[in-house]
């Protein structure tokens, strides 16, 4: 009995420090291939003979601060042939009032109202009753989209019948503060890197919920966004893959965000995004019962591998601290985890390698991303920490979630200072 909880206890330790690190190498090996191949020489999308028509869907809900702005933005798009459709779910603030004069302004702007707050997918499946495009971008209300994106994303649907959605590429726009600069970096380093190696090597987990393209045709067969998804980007993904759309990432379709710069609002993005992958993995769990979607079947372990790693360091934490304080008796001598001797300076000295990989990929589409270097070497002391806590409190409630619990919105942290982020772009 003792030499089989030995076992254990080992084949947990090693997972711990070994999973992130084999993870790592998977990323930067698929990213740099993604960008050899697919990247490296396209700097201007290609002209093409006809240009799609676009509706571009934009969901608000009290976004009186933020909605002139994106829509200016997406006004000033080098592209012939879109609308913008601004879809007011239930605001309490003067969103309303805004939509309205830009709407009267501008010929090219239509509105939907809804008269209450029914969440982010039901604002988006209203914006697709009334579009005109049969290619359709969803644009959250504070990002703002760079002029070209459009037709990058257009590519693709122009030369591959089968492409069911694009996702783009969110770059941080408020870099004021330490969250805002660490965040800069994991959206370059982390989101940026896994997006390139999960396109690479057949599907990817999901696509950028503050900016996505679709093909209406696509959507339709899959029955739109449920509403009852904590994460719709997620949820709209598997549904798509699942019925055999392709999927795509297009790196140079660049959109500028704002992201939280408080603990408050960084800890409740993560908890909803935990969740909603967690509730994603329940959903559609059938996908083990189909051989057509073995392609899916990856993703799938690498999401289930990165919970069960949560789960497991947590509990060796635990094991260590009743083995040090209580002096419970273990079949083994647990070593401190935190810092986890020379295999955590391996895994920091890889990670950095990552970090520096993934920067340097990143450095055409923002050159001045080697001075986030300093900032990101702190994500695993801060965002680690607290995307490990977000997963434990996250897991209970996907598992526990009552289905066709509608999931409605509210206004996210968008950072301390928009106007100086904004004038440092």
């Amino acid at each position: 009995m003792k030499s089989i909880l030995i076992t254990i206890f080992q084949a947990v330790s090693d997972f711990v420090y070994l999973y992130p690190l084999l993870m790592s190498f998977v990323w930067m090996i698929g990213g740099l291939i993604f960008f050899w191949r697919l990247e490296r020489k396209k700097r201007t999308p290609p002209e093409l003979e006809k240009y799609p028509f676009f509706s571009v869907l934009v969901p608000c809900h009290n976004e009186q601060d933020q909605v002139e702005d994106t829509a200016l933005h997406l006004l000033e798009l080098d592209y012939p042939q879109y609308e913008i459709i601004l879809i007011d779910d239930g605001s309490a603030d003067d969103t309303v009032s805004r939509i309205h004069e830009l709407c009267s302004r501008h010929e090219r702007v239509r509105a939907v109202y809804l008269k209450t707050n029914q969440g982010k997918a039901a604002a988006l499946n209203a914006g697709c009753l009334v579009a005109k495009g049969d290619l359709l971008l969803s644009i959250d209300a504070d990002a703002l989209l760079d002029k070209k994106s459009l037709k990058w994303m257009a590519l693709h649907f122009a030369q591959f019948p089968r492409v069911g959605a694009v996702t783009g590429n969110p770059r941080v726009l408020n870099r004021t503060t330490l969250l805002g600069k660490i965040q800069t970096g994991e959206y370059a380093t982390i989101i940026g890197l896994i997006k390139r190696s999960q396109r690479l090597f057949g599907k990817v987990l999901t696509v950028s919920g503050v900016m996505a393209a679709f093909r209406k045709e696509a959507l339709a067969s899959v029955g739109f966004w449920d509403t009852d998804m904590v994460t719709e980007d997620i949820d709209i993904t598997w549904k798509l893959e699942k019925k055999f759309w392709d999927v795509r990432y297009e790196p140079r379709a660049v959109c500028w965000v704002l992201v939280p710069e408080t603990f408050r609002g960084l800890w409740r993005q993560r908890v909803r995004w935990a969740q909603g992958g967690v509730e994603v993995l329940k959903k559609h769990n059938d996908i083990w019962e189909d051989w057509r979607q073995r392609r899916l079947w990856p993703v799938f372990v690498e999401y289930t591998c990165s919970v069960l790693w949560v789960f497991s360091f947590w509990t060796l934490v635990l094991l260590w601290v009743e083995q040090l304080v209580l002096n419970v008796p273990l079949p083994i001598r647990l070593l401190p985890p935190i810092p986890p001797l020379w295999t955590g300076s391996i895994l920091a000295a890889v990670c950095l390698i990552q970090f520096a990989v993934s920067l340097c990929i990143d450095n055409i589409y923002d050159k001045k991303m080697f001075r986030y270097l300093f900032w990101v070497v702190w994500y695993p002391f801060i965002y680690w920490m607290i995307n490990a806590v977000a997963i434990v409190v996250a897991v209970p409630k996907a598992l526990l979630k009552k289905k066709g619990t509608k999931a409605v919105w509210s206004s996210p942290d968008r950072g301390i200072d928009k106007i100086s982020a904004t004038g440092g772009r």
